[in-house]
């Protein structure tokens, strides 16, 4: 009777383990094919063409359009705006998960095409609005996003592919972020829009994905420095300690807060601290400090998840809608943060299930619903609620890589 029990056991464990670990195997192969799925769909858009408006004409350069041309860029992927810096990177860090350098090229050759055409369309600039005229963000760098999330991506580009023009642009761009960006006596950015000045929780990460890549690059701890300042003050000026949460701007001017905790300002806020910390030396004074801060983030926003997994567009407010891109934020921060042991496992829970909520928002054909478009500071609650979310918004596809990447790894 013994040795049929112990036989029986014998029998039984190859088989649970088996099944435990094909669990993870089909966890894995999931979200590896949802996340291919929305490269695919990038590299398949990207045509790195323009048209002319005025006759539909398409041309690959602008060294060969006629000098009465009115060009646009074809696809949304190819032009110089922030969402495009995090698809970049998105796009190099999904290539190397997946050992597929076909993602990571697009990355290259998008730089690539702002480098080899922006100056057409500079010289013919003549105070258009930047976010209709093709690459004037690439070269009027007046505020964080015309310059740090590309910069950012850039920065990545650099590391493995170094070229001059490359390294003169950072420059320029270290200059502006050094000497004019705007900022308040204790050296917060802030914007001079809607009044003079308003401190924007999504310039944490405009400003410290560029800055922490750029103390990576150079080994200077001045970009640090200030990449944790900015950490340190966003949280001093818009953190709610009862919520938990941050509101979406201050204002200097009445030393007052804005109305709504927004979902996407969090989490460029929240991904912003996950960046600084991924490429701060192990021994920096405040990392201690900035991981305390982050953690706190993370435990606030953790109270405002819905069943399914997403976290809704105003994140204290239910009856506001579910948002993909605040979630996909939140997903990827917390999913990095346990896989480099920023914060304890248990966290991982809450990534989970903020990944089965994005994944419910993504098509078959890889296309994403449910991202808020384009959001500037409001006065008005109501301008929050009713903020659009068409179909495969530009402002999501990044982040949604991301934290993918991000949850594949910490299935691994």
């Amino acid at each position: 009777m013994k040795l049929l029990f112990i036989s029986f056991i014998i029998f039984i464990s190859p088989g649970f383990f088996t099944c435990a670990e094909l669990g993870r195997v089909s966890d894995n192969k999931d979200t590896k094919n949802v996340i291919e799925t929305i490269a695919d769909g990038i590299l398949k858009d990207a045509s790195f063409k323009f048209t002319d408006k005025k006759n539909g004409e398409e041309y690959l350069s602008t060294t060969e359009v006629p000098s009465d041309a009115h060009l646009q860029i074809v696809s949304r992927y190819n032009d110089w705006r922030y969402w495009n810096g995090i698809i970049n990177i998105a796009m190099i860090r999904l290539g190397k998960v997946l050992n597929n350098s076909d993602f990571s090229k697009f990355a290259f050759k998008n730089i690539a095409f702002s480098f080899d055409n922006y100056q057409y369309f500079k010289d013919k600039y003549s105070n258009e609005d930047k976010w209709s005229y093709p690459f004037a963000q690439r070269f009027i760098m007046a505020e964080l996003d015309d310059y740090g999330a590309m910069g950012a991506s850039l920065i990545e580009v650099y590391h493995l592919n170094p070229q001059e023009g490359y390294k003169t642009y950072i420059d320029q761009a270290v200059n502006y972020i050094s000497t004019q960006q705007y900022r308040l006596e204790d050296e917060t950015f802030v914007r001079s829009f809607p009044r003079k000045y308003t401190l924007w929780a999504d310039d944490l990460y405009m400003s410290v994905s560029f800055l922490s890549r750029l103390g990576e690059l150079t080994g200077k701890m001045q970009y640090f420095d200030d990449a944790a300042k900015q950490v340190i003050n966003f949280h001093k000026y818009l953190f709610d300690e009862e919520k938990g949460l941050m509101f979406h701007n201050w204002y200097s001017d009445t030393k007052q807060h804005g109305v709504a905790f927004w979902g996407r300002a969090n989490g460029w806020a929240m991904m912003a601290q996950v960046d600084l910390l991924d490429r701060l030396p192990a021994e920096y004074p405040l990392r201690d400090t900035l991981i305390t801060l982050l953690r706190k983030h993370i435990l606030g926003i953790s109270k405002y998840q819905s069943d399914n997994g997403l976290w809704h567009q105003l994140l204290d407010k239910q009856d506001s809608y579910l948002e993909t891109s605040c979630s996909a934020m939140f997903t990827y921060s917390i999913a990095g943060a346990v896989n480099k042991e920023y914060i304890e496992p248990g966290f991982a829970s809450i990534a989970k299930k903020g990944w089965e909520g994005v994944k419910s928002k993504i098509l078959p054909n890889g296309e994403v619903e449910g991202v808020c478009t384009g959001t500037v500071v409001s006065d008005d609650l109501v301008s929050y609620y009713n903020r659009p979310a068409p179909l495969i918004d530009v402002h999501g596809i990044g982040t949604v890589l991301l934290a993918g990447i991000e949850v594949l790894q910490l299935h691994k």
